[in-house]
Order: structure tokens, then sequence, then C-alpha cells
């Protein structure tokens, strides 16, 4: 078989010319930023605004704005942050009324430069902390932080996640602009498709800001207009790069962003939605997994062709509490729809290697001449779409994880939920189909994501609460 143990080293004479523009000024990491540094690159770069962003319970970036009266204000907003009204910001996931003043401090690591911004402006993103000084429980920051440490914790492994990114591009356009046809788009190149440029850009601004991207192409997806809307809506996706699950949601979050101002700027619209129109593709966020020990990539694949036992803990976690998770991960009626009409999303509950209609996919690994891998080999979660809130997927999922690797009959579970590259489904539960199965999905797997204290269980009632409404 392959060599499919890890990632080749990049050559020693090659070097390094990092992506970021922080980066580069800086000349460290950013795991090594210091309030100095931040405070210097602000003066050499004539920084007007300082801008701290944040992910509320709805899953958008917030934004809250400074100008520095001096260096002595900056530096307090860089280590202090501010504080803010958590009942406006964190309200659908239960926090207390009596709890509701927040402060939100800056991660210094994760500053960019805002290349939207019409004054110069460095961006700032946030963590939340209670007025006791601890981490907020209802932030979904927190809760995708304590997740991945237990899981740390109790596995021995790191869990890194990226993101596939599907959208469409909403746009008027004439006949002469408009080559595309239905569902004939996948890696089509202009003139064909109208939003290479924006998703080019797109791929140099995340570079910019310190989200590393894998690749970027026209999707499957393309509908015309008719009588009912006038645009033709046009699909595409960006896939990022593996990173560890708090940083993997915060790159989700951000390529959106970048994503909707640019499509703004172009006079388009840009959707994430499940459903563009009934009968078409749908526009799913698929989230590829890949355990790492140490500097290395743990295998999903043995050399004897058997899964590791990474890879039976987040396989057998997923099919058994994947239909609980769509509560963060399927959280629009048009989710049901994408799910219903059988075009390559999961339906029933199984997973397969190479099979697009499972519910957990072992895609294959590129490898060079030699069979040796060039990339990690990864796990695909295939259920959830863009109406998720990625920081509580990727915190429900490091649960199931956790729970994965409790199972001590997990080979039974596989073996039941498994299914062919063809196509032949051994196992007849189907995913939840509607609000109220997810709510009761939910409720049996309460005990799961509270375990370890990362799930509070004013919040799972108030989700749950919501969905049964």
């Amino acid at each position: 078989m392959p060599d499919t143990s890890q990632t080749p080293a990049a050559p020693a004479t090659e070097q390094k010319d990092p992506a970021q523009t922080l980066h580069r000024h800086i000349g460290k990491p950013p795991a090594e930023w210091t309030a100095d540094h931040i405070i210097s690159f602000v003066r050499e770069r004539g920084i007007r605004v300082l801008s701290l962003m944040h992910v509320g319970g709805d899953g958008w970036l917030k934004t809250l704005d400074f100008v520095p009266r001096d260096a002595v204000h900056l530096r307090d907003v860089l280590t202090g942050g501010e504080r803010a009204d958590g009942s406006s910001l964190f309200g659908d996931l239960g926090i207390p009324v009596g709890a509701s003043d927040i402060v939100m401090r800056p991660r210094l690591s994760s500053a960019f430069v805002d290349p939207f911004a019409p004054e110069p402006t460095l961006a700032v993103l946030c963590s939340h902390f209670n007025r006791q000084g601890a981490p907020l429980a209802e932030s979904p920051d927190t809760l995708v932080r304590a997740a991945h440490a237990r899981l740390m914790r109790e596995t021995g492994v790191e869990l890194h996640a990226l993101g596939e990114i599907e959208y469409f591009l909403g746009t008027r356009v004439g006949d002469a602009e408009a080559y595309g046809a239905n569902e004939r788009g996948y890696h089509a190149s202009s003139p064909f498709v109208f939003g290479e440029a924006l998703r080019r850009k797109a791929l140099v601004h995340l570079a910019e800001m310190g989200v590393p991207v894998k690749y970027g192409h026209a999707e499957v997806g393309y509908v015309e207009a008719d009588a009912a809307d006038s645009r033709v809506w046009e699909q595409h996706e960006i896939e990022l790069w593996l990173r560890p699950l708090p940083e993997a949601a915060d790159a989700v979050v951000l390529t959106q962003w970048v994503l909707r101002n640019l499509a703004q700027r172009a006079g388009m619209l840009c959707s994430f939605a499940p459903m563009a129109r009934k009968g078409h593709a749908g526009s799913g966020l698929h989230f590829h997994f890949a355990p790492r020990a140490g500097e290395e990539y743990v295998p999903h694949t043995a050399a004897d062709g058997t899964l590791t036992p990474q890879a039976k803990w987040l396989i057998g976690g997923l099919v058994e509490h994947g239909a609980a998770l769509m509560a963060f991960g399927n959280r629009s009626r048009d989710s049901f729809v994408r799910l219903s009409q059988g075009k390559e999303a999961p339906s029933n509950v199984t997973w397969g290697r190479y099979n697009r209609k499972a519910l957990v996919r072992i895609p294959i690994i590129p490898t060079d001449e030699h069979g040796r891998a060039t990339a990690p080999g990864t796990i695909e979660f295939r259920l959830p779409d863009g109406s998720a809130h990625p920081h509580l997927l990727l915190a429900g999922i490091a649960q199931a994880f956790v729970a994965g690797h409790g199972m001590t009959d997990v080979d039974v579970r596989l073996e039941r939920t498994a299914v062919t590259a063809q196509g032949h489904v051994t196992a007849d539960n189907r995913v939840p189909l509607t609000f109220i199965e997810i709510a009761d999905a939910l409720t049996a797997c309460r005990g799961v994501l509270e375990a370890g204290g990362v799930f509070s269980a004013n919040m799972l009632d108030r989700v749950t609460t919501l969905l049964r409404a």
C-alpha cells in the first residue's frame, strides 16, 4: 500500500515566505505576537481603527470599533478588551439575565488587516469571559476550546479540521455573459463562470488574513433565471486547510465574511443556504478531520487496510451521534430539502470509503509517483450545510469523538452502518428530517454533550426548546 503515514516536509533548501501580512511584517509566527508587536505594526502602517471581532450565538461575526486615543489606550484594549451585553449576543444559548455582563478579550495571534475597511483597520478576534474572569460558558468560542482541550486530554490526540465552504453567487446577467448550464459547473473556468474572479480575490484576502486555504473551484450547481427569480445562481467552493478545531471554526466564519463582503461590492448576492432552488444541487458545509499526535497526522488506515483506532473513534462517534449534531449543523428548513432530494447528500446514517452519499466518507489520498502521500488522509463528515454554526458543531463533534473513544462495541456499530462504494445501505436508520426529530436526537445525546462540563444543561435546554418551537 502507499505510504500514507504523514505529509512530507518541504525540502531544507526551500525558504518559507508567509502568506499572512502580519507574519511577514513582524517576522514571528502568530503564537509569539505580543502587544508590543501589534502596537509597532499599528504605528508603522498608519492604522487608524482597531476592530474587536467575535462570534455570536447566531454564528455570525460581530464588531466593536475603536479609534485609539494614544498608545496607552491601544495597549489597554489589546490586553484587557472591553465589556459587552451578553444577553444580546447569547440569548438563544441560554445565558442567564443576571450574568449578562461579559468581557471580550482579544487573541493577539488572530490579528489581521481588514481588507474591506475604508480606513486603515486592524481586526482582532476575541474570546468571552464572565464577570468573575472565567471563560463564558455560553460563548461558542469557549465551547469549542473546552471540547478540544477535553478531547486532547482524554484521547491523547489533537483533532484538526477543515471546512468545505460551498456557496452560490446570484447576479443578473445578459445573454452574452451567461455561458453556464444546469448542474454542469464543476471545475468550470471563465468565461463559463462569472464568479471566478471574486473567488480568486477571496483566496488572496484569506491568505493575507492568516486563514490557510487548500484550494477553490467552481462547483456543480448552476441555476438559470426564470419568471420567479431573475438572477442566475452559480455555485463555488473554497476548501480550507487543516487547523485545530477552534481555529478551523474561526476560519469558516471569516471565509463567509470575506465572501459576503466581496459579493456586496460586486453587486451580487452570496448565499450559503442549503438550497438555492429546489430540484438543484444544494450547498453543504462538509468537514474533513485528521487526528494529530505530536508533529504528525495519524493515518486513518493501517498497513493491512483496516481502520486505525483513532479513525474508529471518530467514525463511531459521528454515526452514533450525528443526528443530534444536526442541532448545530443543519439549522434551516431547507436543510431537510437538501437531505431528501438525493443529490449527493446523506439520507441514511452510514459510513464508507469514497461513497459521496454516506454520512461519513473516507476520501482517497493524493500520492506522488512513488506512492508517497502528499497530503494527510482525512475523514469527511458530509451531513452539515451552510446554515451550520461551526463553533457549536465542532464542539459537538469533539464530544462525539471522545464518546467514540469510550465505545466498547465500536467495531459492531461500524459494521452495522457500513455502506459499499456502490451505495448499498446496510442500515435503515435515516437522518432526521424535522426539527422535532433533531430535538429528540439531541435529548438522547445530552449525556455525551454535557460530559466534561462542555455543554451546559441550561444551554441544551434552550436549544431543544427552540427546536421544538
